[in-house]
């Protein structure tokens, strides 16, 4: 159980997007119209690069905190890798203690795949990777599957910008420089009850999923900001929310928008499925 829970700490750590109740106002109406017109237009170019290189660091109380790079595509499904560092809590404890300080991460529409150490080989029949389908994760009996099926499938730059949008909370707080470039900063907070589709072009699945993305993480409120250049593309985010378990702050640059991304999957003689794991472990546990 306890196993559970740090993982699923480590998962909730990537959810995404929120909020607080808007001031009233017709400057303050005006001025909120101009910042969710300029979401919206930042969402559709977001779309249209279709790719880009990531680096970000996060933090999510005494579970979690890591740093990642890579780059991600999104047309058709996400397709990427990733390079994920362990750097402290108790979930860095234990990928330690398992010889996996760090690890690569394969994205496919399909699946995600995960690079263990040659200590979990070791365990696995000689066998690096992990696979995690996403349709047998939908099928997890206990919620979390689902949940991890939706983070791995909303990774991208423009679904920060549409959570954002469905805030309907959102002001501009003026331009500074990120990365070399002068940036507009937007900032939103709202209630996760309170989310919509109406400005955000989630569909209704998609607000469903990060409802239960956020719930499950123990989040009632989070803060983004989003920074976005002149090309209308997101250069910088910043998430920060109190949850169930501990302080989440989460960090992310955006570059090199429209960068080539390929992935493949790994060779399957090198590959167990995450459900083979699970039925060993069980059977294990059992005897």
């Amino acid at each position: 159980m306890r196993s559970t829970t740090v993982r699923g700490a480590g998962f909730a750590a990537l959810a995404l997007a929120l909020s607080t109740p808007a001031a009233c106002g017709d400057a303050h109406d005006d001025g909120q119209a101009r910042s969710l017109a300029a979401l919206r237009s930042a969402e559709h170019s977001t779309v249209r690069a279709e790719s880009v290189r990531v680096r970000s660091t996060l933090s999510y109380g005494h579970a979690l905190s890591l740093s990642s790079d890579g780059a991600l595509r999104w047309h058709d499904g996400v397709t990427g890798h990733l390079t994920i560092r362990y750097t402290g809590g108790t979930l860095a404890a234990a990928m330690r203690k398992a010889g996996t300080p760090s690890l690569k991460a394969r994205y496919l529409p399909d699946a995600y795949y995960a690079r263990m150490s040659d200590t979990f080989a070791k365990r696995a029949g000689g066998r690096h990777w992990i696979k995690y389908g996403y349709a047998d994760l939908a099928r997890g009996g206990d919620g979390f599957g689902t949940y991890l099926k939706d983070q791995m499938r909303n990774t991208t730059p423009n679904q920060s910008v549409k959570m954002l949008l469905a805030s309907g909370d959102v002001r501009r707080l003026g331009t500074e420089r990120v990365q070399g470039v002068r940036a507009a900063h937007y900032r939103g907070r709202v209630r996760v009850a309170d989310l919509t589709a109406r400005d955000s072009e989630l569909s209704a699945r998609e607000l469903a999923g990060l409802k239960r993305q956020l719930d499950q993480a123990g989040v009632s409120t989070e803060t983004v900001d989003l920074w976005i250049d002149h090309r209308n593309l997101l250069v910088k985010k910043v998430e920060q929310a109190d949850t169930a378990q501990g302080r989440l702050v989460s960090t992310a640059y955006y570059r090199d928008y429209g960068v080539r991304v390929t992935a493949e999957a790994p060779p399957a003689s090198d590959t167990r499925d995450f459900t083979e794991l699970a039925r060993s472990k069980g059977v294990a546990e059992g005897r």
